[in-house]
């Protein structure tokens, strides 16, 4: 037992001495992109544009983007990625807008992308509000300022004329959201023109300062349900089945399930529907539920109990009521699946972005969470969301914010900017 405890003692010794050293290579690698006279210029510029920046959110903000209904920002911010200086500049068939920043061509093609759509419906009002340096509205800030911090960084390379070796793709990308599904990012790596050739993927998603990086994608699965039967009058077909029954108890059954606490693993019943009057049987019930785990082997495990507790539930109700003129069934329809995975904490991407944050003054967090990344990262590609910079809150709700305060909001697409350069190779 102590040699076994002195060879585990030397491994996890020699572990953080090679943890040690590739640090030491990150943050050296970080230091000189950072000492360059072009990132220099470039901060310039983005310190000099910053009202430009502030406008843009706005502009973009003020053009509604509810989910599968992302034409007129897809358009609008088509002609921004083509004003910015792209080449390549087109929309594809699932309606993300990209444009292409050519290098030398000698290293890996990257993608950096933001997502256009909102979780907001149709009708929402979307007008931005500003007190001093607070803008408040609708997706303001997830994830309207990360498109606008796309177009800042592309500007400021630009003028500051940084060569790279890495191609880099800019994306404005749909379905992100709720039921979008992740839909712009599966067609990107799955039919889109440079599917086969993205080598490493960058998110930019939301305002939170900065610090954070999200290198492991929580997977999901969700379920529409609907439960059927024959309905009636409340009061003269009292007795027979009911969806609503049959519903009840799959949702009882439901929320006395366990799941593990690591790797983490979660269900919610989000929305239930149904009925046509209160003195009536409903014909048909529905409810939408999420399921979420770190672990692709649990979120199945979970899955496969799910659905076998439906199956139990309608038995249930068609025992326990007349099926004379029908029965109960339950349709179960798949409205999201977002696969699970994890680019590792010890990567390339993951550890450049931690020393571009360490060179900023700040202290890197890493975090698991739902995101565009989710896909290539399932694939094996290299992926991270990082956050637009600044401060912000009541993301998904009508009071959302951002801070436009130049300094923190500066400092946030510094980090992003020295990331990309490092890992593009500028």
């Amino acid at each position: 037992m102590f040699t076994r405890l002195r060879i585990a003692a030397v491994a996890a010794c020699l572990l953080n001495l090679s943890l040690a050293a590739q640090t030491s290579t990150y943050d050296g690698t970080v230091a000189k992109v950072r000492a360059g006279d072009g990132f220099k210029k470039a901060l310039a510029v983005l310190d000099r544009d910053h009202d430009r920046l502030v406008q843009e959110i706005i502009t973009l903000t003020e053009i509604p983007a509810p989910p599968f209904k992302e034409a007129a920002r897809g358009k609008a911010y088509l002609e921004m990625l083509r004003a910015s200086g792209l080449t390549d500049v087109e929309q594809d068939d699932e309606g993300n807008v990209m444009g292409l920043r050519k290098g030398t061509g000698a290293g890996p093609l990257i993608a950096v992308a933001a997502h256009l759509d909102t979780v907001f419906p149709e009708g929402t009002v979307v007008k931005v509000r500003r007190e001093g340096d607070r803008l408040s509205a609708p997706g303001i800030g997830d994830d309207t300022r990360s498109l606008a911090v796309l177009l800042a960084m592309i500007r400021a390379m630009n003028e500051a004329a940084i060569l790279t070796t890495s191609d880099i793709l800019f994306i404005g990308n749909v379905g992100e959201e709720g039921q979008g599904d992740l839909r712009g990012v599966k067609h990107l790596f799955t039919k889109g023109k440079y599917k086969d050739r993205i080598k490493m993927f960058i998110s930019v998603d939301g305002a939170g300062g900065g610090a954070d990086i999200t290198h492991g994608g929580v997977g999901s699965r969700r379920y529409r349900v609907t439960f059927k039967g024959p309905g009636g009058h409340s009061y003269g077909a009292f007795g027979l089945v009911s969806p609503a029954f049959a519903m009840s108890g799959a949702t009882a059954r439901f929320g006395k399930l366990t799941v593990p606490a690591t790797p983490k693993t979660t269900y919610s019943v989000g929305v239930v529907g149904g009925g046509t009057s209160v003195n009536s049987i409903p014909f048909e019930t529905w409810m939408e539920i999420d399921m979420r785990s770190e672990s692709r082997t649990e979120l199945q495990k979970l899955d496969e109990r799910f659905v076998s507790l439906i199956n139990e539930a309608v038995q249930e109700e068609n025992r326990a009521r007349s099926v004379a003129q029908g029965p109960v069934t339950a349709d179960l329809k798949i409205i999201g699946d977002r696969p699970s995975g994890e680019t590792p904490v010890d990567a390339l991407i993951v550890q450049t972005a931690a020393a571009s944050i360490r060179a900023a003054g700040g202290r890197p967090t890493f975090s698991w969470s739902s995101t565009d990344s989710n896909i290539p990262i399932s694939l094996g590609i290299p992926a991270i969301t990082v956050d637009s910079g600044g401060r912000g809150g009541r993301a998904h709700a009508l009071d959302e914010w951002i801070s436009v305060d130049k300094v923190p909001s500066l400092r946030g697409i510094e980090i992003a900017l020295v990331t990309l350069l490092a890992l593009a190779g500028a």
